[in-house]
């Protein structure tokens, strides 16, 4: 039961923090469909700092470290979004879909490059290794083990909740993914907003990255990308309602799904139904499918959201 638990928590904190970075991007007007992407290159960014920072800096020094190299990876890597969908006003679809597919396969050569670099070309892997980093990152109470990123994910939780609805900047944000024209007609800078909705949204999904690959492995292969987590955020991002408090319940909910495939072989009741790990596997799949099947029409999305601003149209 503990290991239920302490899987349900971290598969929920990265479920948390990419679907608030969707939260953020479509708050603002932009849909954020490259998140599976931007995870990835973050997930890139914290495996490198762990990889080749000493270990000897210490725990704290180490988190800090790797929370802002992930967060400024994902947030670079969503600038690709931001200059299409807002100078260009390209198909937003399109281009997180451009996204997902080159984040994954740029990462799977730049890491080959690196291990055949440096091995004189007898590794030509996809593998990044960070197990005596990722130790630093669990504290073990009891049988329990504590993720920093557990802590990292309830601070931008508390932070999303107080930047969306207290202050200034979420009242504006949200307006542009409200009524654009309407905001810019009383001086708010559409483009700006709807910019730092994107690169925050690139922020979060960087950092979420990094805590999905160091979930419970201390190798990852770049080639595995990050299964679709991207895509399951969006899913708890409009189960949640576009409202942080809600996302986080419905990341719990997600996570517990997920969680229940990796303690499959720990619980008999489960085995004595006879039932395949991979089912459990697929649970959170499925119930996105259900949510988006049931919810989507009475859903509450942003009006503009998807909607290319155009000053001239009214």
């Amino acid at each position: 039961m503990i290991l239920l638990l302490q899987y349900t928590l971290i598969f929920a904190s990265v479920l948390m923090l990419v679907a608030l970075g969707g939260c953020f991007a479509e708050r603002s007007g932009v849909i954020n469909i490259g998140l599976e992407g931007i995870m990835v290159i973050g997930a890139l960014g914290g495996a490198l700092v762990m990889k080749f920072l000493p270990v000897s800096v210490g725990v704290l020094p180490m988190v800090a470290i790797t929370v802002v190299v992930s967060a400024l990876f994902g947030c670079i890597f969503s600038l690709f979004l931001a200059v299409a969908a807002i100078n260009f006003k390209a198909d937003q679809t399109i281009t997180g879909t451009a996204m997902n597919m080159l984040a994954t396969a740029g990462a799977t050569v730049a890491v080959k490059a690196m291990n055949t670099a440096a091995s004189n070309g007898n590794d030509v892997s996809s593998d990044i290794a960070y197990i005596h980093a990722k130790d630093l990152f669990i504290v073990r109470l009891g049988q329990f083990e504590f993720n920093w990123f557990m802590l990292v994910a309830a601070i931008c939780l508390v932070i999303s909740y107080v930047a969306l609805y207290k202050m200034k900047f979420g009242l504006r944000l949200r307006s542009c993914g409200e009524h654009p024209q309407a905001s810019a007609s009383v001086g708010i800078h559409v483009q700006k907003m709807r910019y730092a909705g994107v690169l925050i949204s690139g922020l979060l999904g960087g950092l979420g990255g990094i805590v999905y690959i160091t979930a419970g492995v201390s190798v990852w292969k770049f080639e595995n990308g990050v299964a679709g987590f991207g895509f399951l955020a969006l899913a708890v991002m409009i189960f949640g309602g576009w409202h942080p408090l809600r996302i986080a319940l419905a990341a719990l909910l997600f996570g517990f799904l997920r969680a229940l495939g990796n303690v499959y072989a720990g619980f008999d009741f489960l085995m004595m139904l006879n039932i395949p790990s991979v089912v459990y596997n697929m649970l959170p799949y499925v119930l996105s499918l259900v949510v988006l099947a049931f919810t989507s029409k009475n859903s509450r999305a942003p009006k503009a959201a998807g909607i290319p601003y155009d000053k001239g149209t009214r």
